[in-house]
């Protein structure tokens, strides 16, 4: 009898089957990127998820999020997201919180929560990114972090690497300078060299202390660029976690 797992188990084996069916990853932020990972997790056997996110589904999230549709507009992220990855598999163990993290209390927000095999950090807030990575530095997990996808076009020029290695992508220059300011000495991230376009409006939303200006989401973004981080990251993740 057909499973949903025959195809990964003839790439992953059955132990490697066996080691992402009992690992449990993190997934902070389900915009473009992170409901993506997320989409992709559950796809790939990752037995437990923990999703959080503050937002609800707006009709601007439609042109580049897996968990926005007309029919989900107004309900919160982390509930429609909960019921596609329990649609996707049931038996997969999920903890979805609609809970804006607080970059003062992010140890223990993030603390609280089921503890995972690995964190996926696909916020925007610069502030928040550095705080899990120093958290994820303390706690001893493996995190690998989205930069800037805004106003890009082209998925080929994306690339992980530490963030020491990052180059033309705004949010990592400043979480790279940020980084050796706070003493966090590895970080991976997913980011690209391409050169961001200048949008049809103003489109610069990272203020002087490195924040998202509140409202500012008119960076462009297309449909099928953060869709792509968010499938990257997954399998980044998957990977590690079976040691390929």
């Amino acid at each position: 009898m057909e499973t949903a797992t025959d195809r990964l188990r003839l790439i992953l084996g059955d132990e490697g089957l066996a080691r992402v069916a009992d690992a449990t990853v993190m997934v902070l932020g389900l915009g473009g990127v992170g409901s993506s990972c997320a989409e992709a997790l559950a796809r790939g056997g990752i037995g437990s998820l923990v999703l959080v996110d503050r937002d609800v589904v707006t009709p601007s999230n439609i042109n580049r999020q897996a968990l926005a549709f007309h029919s989900t507009v107004g309900r919160p992220k982390a509930e429609v997201m909960r019921d596609m990855v329990l649609d996707i598999n049931p038996t997969c163990n999920v903890y979805a919180e609609q809970a804006f993290i607080e970059k003062d209390r992010i140890a223990e927000q993030l603390g609280a929560l089921p503890r995972p095999n690995y964190v996926v950090d696909a916020i925007n807030t610069i502030s928040q990114k550095l705080r899990i990575a120093a958290w994820c530095q303390d706690e001893g997990l493996p995190l690998v972090s989205a930069m800037g996808g805004a106003n890009k076009l082209d998925p080929t020029r994306l690339r992980f690497s530490d963030i020491s290695k990052t180059e033309r992508d705004p949010i990592a220059r400043i979480v790279r300078k940020e980084c050796r300011k706070r003493g966090i000495k590895k970080l991976m991230v997913l980011w690209s060299d391409e050169e961001p376009r200048e949008a049809a409006g103003k489109w610069d939303a990272i203020d002087e202390h490195g924040f998202v200006r509140e409202g500012q989401s008119i960076l462009g973004t297309m449909s099928y660029f953060p869709p792509i981080m968010g499938q990257m990251l997954a399998s980044k993740v998957i990977r590690d976690l079976v040691g390929f």
